[in-house]
C-alpha cells in the first residue's frame, strides 16, 4: 500500500480511492496477460492512460472532471474569470484552461490555480492530449506549444491543417502553404519534414494503424508517410470537394471523410494501404442538407459528428450504420468534439453545462449534467460504500415498554433548508467599444439560494453598482485608444460571487478603418516569399482578421502576422489589409500595406542523375536525384516516346512511366527544368524486378519474356497478354 500511496498522492482527494484501485487492477491484469502469453517484456515503468475529460463551466467559473467510465463529475477546480467557451486540456500532473489571450494552469492534485501565461497567437488552438504533452497547435499562426515537460514553443513556419499524434507522443503536422509533412517527436524542439504533397494539392493528416497517412484531396488518394517520403497512392474511389475533412484516425478498417459541400460522410476501406490488393467500395452516408457539421472524429470502432445546426451528436459504426442520435443541451456557439485517451469521444456544450460521453466501442451516448453537479456542491464527493460483509445491520434494540408508550408519529419530518451561498458568475459577459465608451451585457448569475440583490461592474479607473434585475449598462467617459477589461460580479445576502470578465476592448471613434500595416517580404531563388507585418493602428476597432495576397497567389484570411508563399516567380507585390469591426456593425477593410519583392534567378542550370529503373505495378519507376541549384524544378522521364507526368522534384524523386512494356534492354531519359536552364541524363539496361536497377546493360528477358535487344516498346491489349501467358504455361508443361 505504501507504493500505491506514493504513486497516487498527486491525484485529488476525491478521485484517489477510485483511481488507485482502477489503475492498479488494470496494470496488473495487463502485465499478467503479457507474462502468460510471452508476447512482451515487463516495461521499466508504467504509463497509465489519462482517464476522463475536463470541461470549463461558464456558470460556475470552474473546470470539472468527467469520469467517462462512470459518467460522473468527480473533481472541480475553480478558475474564475476565464472567457466563455474556454477549452480545458490535461497533462500528467496539471490541467490547463485555454483561452484566446491566456493559458491558466491548475494542479490536478490540489485543484488550485498555479499560474497564467500568454499564448503565442490570439486564436483558439487545436489541442492534443498525448504522452509528453499536452500540445496546443495554433494553426493560423503556425505555432506548436508543448505544455508538458520540457515545455516549448515550436514554430512550423507557416499555417497548418488539423494535426494528429501517434501513441509514442509524436505530433504530425501538414503545412498548408507548401504541402510539407513534418513531425515533432516527444521532447523534441525542432520539426523534421519527411514528405511533401505536390504543389497546389490540398491535404489533411490522419492515422491508420497508429501510423501517419496523408489525404491528398486534389489527387483523391491516400499515402503512407515514411522516412523516404510519401508511399504509393491508394485511390479513394470518390471525388472530394476542397472543404472535405478527414477523421483523426481509422475506425476499424474504414476511414471517415466528411464532405459538407456534397452532404455526405464517406467511409473508405484502408486495409489496402499495407496489402497489394484493391480496396472495397467506399460507403457513403447522406447527411442532413443545409446543416453545418463538426467532425468527423473517430475512436477504435465509432465515428462521431456534430450537427451544429440541429445541436445533435451523431454516431456511426465502421459500416456506416447510425448507432445513436443525441441532443446537445447548449447555449451560444456549436458544441466541441474531443477524443480522450480512454478511447471515448467527448462532446462539450458551448457553455460547459453538459458533456456527452460517446462509448468508443458501441457508439452509445450518455449525457452528463455538469450544471447540476456544480449546483449540488457534491462534485467529487465519494459515493457511499456498502457494508463489506454484505449483511444488513440490525436496527438498535429498543425497550419494549418504550415501544408501547411511543405513539406512531404522523407528522412528516421537515427537510433541512440549504444554507444560501454567494451567487455564481454572470454568464456570457461581453463588451463592445464605442466612441469614449464601452457597452457591456451579461446573462443572470445563479442565485445559489438567495435572490440576486445587485451587480457590481468594475473597470480600470472606475466601478458602478446596478440592480439585481440589470442585464447590461454603458460605461462613458473612457479614453479612446486605451484597452479596458470590464468585470461583472453578482451579489446576494450571502455575499459577493465570482467575477466574470469580457475580453479587452479599446474605445474609439466608430467607422474609421485601420491604417496600413508595415510589411516586410524576403524571397529566395526557390520561389519562396516570407512575409511579416506589424499590427497597424486599428482606430479603436476590434481586429477581425488580415487579408493577405501576393501576385498570382490569391488572397488569404489570417489572424497571424506572418505567412509564406511558394512557387512565386519574377517580381511580385505582397499586400496586407486589416479588417476591423465596431460594436455589432459591419466590418471595415483598412488601408493597404504593400511590399514589392523580386525572386532571384539562379545562375547555374540544374542537374539530374538516374539512379535506377525498376518494374512497377503499372509500368516503370524511374528513380532520379534532382538538383535545382536553389530553384523550383520540374522533372520528367521518357522511354521510346512515352512520357511521365511532369513532377515537382528535389533530391531523391520517383517518376512513373505508366502503361508501357518492353523486351530486352532499354534506354530511359530523364529531364529537369528550372528558370536557370535544363539538365538531362540517360540510362541503358534491363529494369530490375525490385530495388535498384543494374548500373549497366545486362541483356535478358523483360517482364513480358523474350530476349531481343533494342528495347522495343510494346502496346499489348488484354487478349494479347493473355495469349502470351497461356503460351508460356504450355512451354513450361
Amino acid at each position: 500500500m505504501n507504493t500505491d500511496e506514493r504513486d497516487t498522492k498527486r491525484f485529488s482527494v476525491v478521485a484517489r480511492t477510485r483511481m488507485a484501485v482502477a489503475l492498479v487492477v488494470a496494470g496488473c491484469l495487463a502485465l499478467v496477460g503479457l507474462a502468460v502469453t510471452g508476447q512482451a517484456a515487463t516495461p521499466e515503468r508504467l504509463e497509465f492512460v489519462q482517464v476522463g475529460h475536463w470541461v470549463y463551466n461558464d456558470a460556475a467559473q470552474s473546470a470539472f472532471h468527467v469520469d467517462g467510465s462512470t459518467s460522473r463529475v468527480d473533481a472541480r477546480a475553480d478558475v474564475p474569470g476565464a472567457a466563455s467557451g474556454s477549452q480545458v486540456v490535461q497533462g500528467d500532473d496539471s490541467g490547463y484552461v485555454v483561452e484566446r489571450n491566456r493559458i491558466t494552469e491548475f494542479d490536478k492534485a490540489t485543484l488550485s490555480v498555479e499560474e497564467s501565461t500568454p499564448p503565442p497567437a490570439p486564436e483558439t488552438p487545436f489541442v492534443l492530449e498525448i504522452a509528453g504533452g499536452p500540445y496546443l497547435v495554433y494553426r493560423n499562426a503556425g505555432q506548436i506549444v508543448r505544455l508538458g515537460d520540457p515545455s516549448a514553443t515550436v514554430p512550423a513556419g507557416g499555417p497548418l491543417s488539423r494535426p494528429v499524434a501517434t501513441s509514442d507522443g509524436t505530433v504530425w503536422v501538414h503545412r498548408v502553404d507548401n504541402g510539407s509533412i513534418c513531425e515533432l517527436p516527444k521532447d523534441a524542439a525542432v520539426l523534421t519534414c519527411t514528405a511533401q504533397l505536390p504543389p497546389g494539392h490540398g491535404g489533411g493528416l490522419t492515422l491508420v494503424g497508429d501510423r501517419p497517412v496523408v489525404l491528398d484531396m486534389t489527387g483523391d488518394s491516400l499515402h503512407r508517410v515514411g522516412p523516404g517520403g510519401l508511399g504509393e497512392a491508394l485511390p479513394l474511389g470518390i471525388k472530394l470537394s476542397p472543404s472535405a475533412q478527414v477523421a483523426n484516425s481509422a475506425a476499424g478498417d474504414r476511414l471517415a471523410i466528411a464532405d459538407p459541400e456534397r452532404n455526405q460522410l464517406h467511409l473508405i476501406d484502408v486495409s489496402g494501404l499495407d496489402q497489394d490488393r484493391p480496396s472495397a467500395k467506399p460507403i457513403s452516408v447522406e447527411l442532413t442538407k443545409g446543416s453545418r457539421f463538426n467532425g468527423p472524429l473517430s475512436s477504435s470502432n465509432v465515428v462521431a459528428m456534430v450537427d451544429e445546426t440541429r445541436g445533435e451528436v451523431l454516431t456511426y459504426d465502421a459500416a456506416g450504420t447510425l448507432k445513436s442520435t443525441a441532443k446537445v443541451p447548449s447555449q451560444g456557439t456549436g458544441p466541441r468534439l474531443a477524443k480522450g485517451e480512454d478511447n471515448r469521444i467527448y462532446v462539450d456544450s458551448s457553455d460547459g453545462s453538459h458533456v456527452l460521453v460517446v462509448n468508443g466501442e458501441d457508439g452509445s451516448v450518455v449525457d452528463v449534467d455538469v450544471d447540476k453537479a456544480a449546483g449540488s456542491q457534491t462534485a467529487g464527493a465519494p459515493s457511499a460504500e456498502p457494508d463489506p460483509s454484505g449483511e444488513q445491520q440490525p436496527p438498535p434494540q429498543q425497550n419494549p415498554r418504550q415501544q408501547q408508550q411511543a405513539p406512531p408519529s404522523t407528522k412528516k419530518a421537515i427537510p433541512p433548508v440549504a444554507k444560501a451561498t454567494p451567487p455564481g458568475a454572470p454568464k456570457k459577459v461581453s463588451a463592445t467599444a464605442g466612441d469614449g465608451s464601452v457597452k457591456v451585457s451579461w446573462s443572470p448569475a445563479a442565485d445559489n439560494g438567495a435572490r440576486i440583490t445587485g451587480y457590481r461592474v468594475t473597470w480600470t479607473g472606475g466601478s458602478t453598482r446596478l440592480a439585481g434585475t440589470s442585464r447590461g449598462t454603458t460605461i462613458s467617459g473612457l479614453t479612446n485608444g486605451t484597452a479596458y477589461v470590464v468585470t461583472v460580479v453578482a451579489e446576494n445576502s450571502a455575499g459577493l460571487g465570482v467575477g466574470a470578465s469580457a475580453k479587452a476592448v479599446v474605445p474609439g471613434p466608430a467607422n474609421r478603418p485601420a491604417t496600413a500595416p508595415v510589411v516586410t517580404a524576403n524571397a529566395t531563388s526557390a520561389g519562396k516569399v516570407s512575409v511579416s507585418w506589424k499590427q497597424p493602428d486599428l482606430r479603436g476597432g476590434t481586429l477581425v482578421h488580415y487579408l493577405v495576397s501576393a501576385t498570382g497567389q490569391g488572397q488569404r484570411t489570417l489572424s497571424a502576422t506572418s505567412t509564406e508563399f511558394t512557387g512565386v516567380t519574377g517580381t511580385a507585390t505582397v499586400s496586407v489589409r486589416a479588417v476591423t469591426k465596431f460594436d455589432s456593425g459591419s466590418t471595415l477593410t483598412g488601408a493597404t500595406g504593400s511590399k514589392k519583392v523580386t525572386v532571384p534567378v539562379p545562375s547555374e542550370p540544374p542537374t539530374i542523375t538516374i539512379s535506377g529503373v525498376r518494374v512497377g505495378t503499372t509500368g516503370l519507376i524511374v528513380s532520379v536525384n534532382a538538383n535545382g541549384k536553389g530553384a523550383s524544378a520540374t522533372c520528367q522521364a521518357e522511354f521510346n516516346g512515352a512520357l511521365s507526368t511532369p513532377k515537382s522534384c528535389s533530391g531523391a524523386t520517383s517518376l512513373n512511366l505508366n502503361n508501357v512494356a518492353y523486351i530486352g534492354a532499354i534506354t530511359v531519359t530523364a529531364t529537369i527544368k528550372t528558370t536557370g536552364g535544363t539538365g538531362k541524363d540517360s540510362w541503358t539496361g534491363v529494369p530490375s524486378a525490385g530495388g535498384s536497377a543494374p548500373a549497366g546493360p545486362e541483356p535478358g528477358p523483360g517482364p513480358l519474356g523474350g530476349g531481343a535487344p533494342g528495347g522495343s516498346l510494346l502496346w499489348l491489349g488484354p487478349i494479347a497478354i493473355l495469349g502470351l501467358r497461356r503460351r508460356k504455361e504450355k512451354e513450361l508443361l
